[in-house]
C-alpha cells in the first residue's frame, strides 16, 4: 500500500518537472534593471548586483541558466535567473546592466529576445 503514494509522487515530480523544463525556448521582449535596485534582496535571496548576468523571470525556477539572443543583432549572453518579474506587460524578462550591455541594447531600453533553457546552474 505504502508503494502507491511514493509512485504518485514521483509521477508528480517528474510530470511537473517536465513541464517546467520543456518549454525550452522563449521568445519576447526584454527589458533591464533600473540602477536603484542594486544591493536590494531579490525574490530568490540573492543580493541584486548589475554587475552579475542574472535575470527574472515570471515561472523559471532559481538558479536556472539561460541563453539570451538579441534577435535584432544576434548577440547573446548567458545569465541565471534570481529573480521574479518582468511586471510590465508583453515582457519576458528583466536583465541586470551587464547583460544587456553584452547585448547590446542599453540605449534602446528594450531588445526582443529568445531565450533558451540550458539547465540548473547549482
Amino acid at each position: 500500500m505504502k508503494a502507491k503514494p511514493i509512485l504518485f509522487c514521483t509521477y508528480l515530480l517528474l510530470t511537473f518537472g517536465y513541464q517546467v523544463f520543456s518549454q525550452t525556448t522563449e521568445t519576447g521582449m526584454a527589458s533591464f534593471y533600473n540602477d536603484k535596485f542594486e544591493g536590494r534582496i531579490t525574490a530568490s535571496g540573492e543580493v541584486f548586483s548589475q554587475s552579475k548576468s542574472t535575470a527574472a523571470h515570471r515561472t523559471l525556477p532559481f538558479h536556472t541558466k539561460i541563453k539570451v539572443i538579441n534577435l535584432s543583432n544576434k548577440k547573446s549572453v548567458v545569465v541565471v535567473i534570481n529573480d521574479r518579474g518582468p511586471f510590465v506587460k508583453g515582457r519576458i524578462l528583466d536583465l541586470s546592466k551587464k547583460a544587456a550591455s553584452k547585448l547590446h541594447f542599453i540605449e534602446k531600453g528594450v531588445a526582443k529576445v529568445k531565450l533558451e533553457v540550458l539547465g540548473s546552474h547549482k
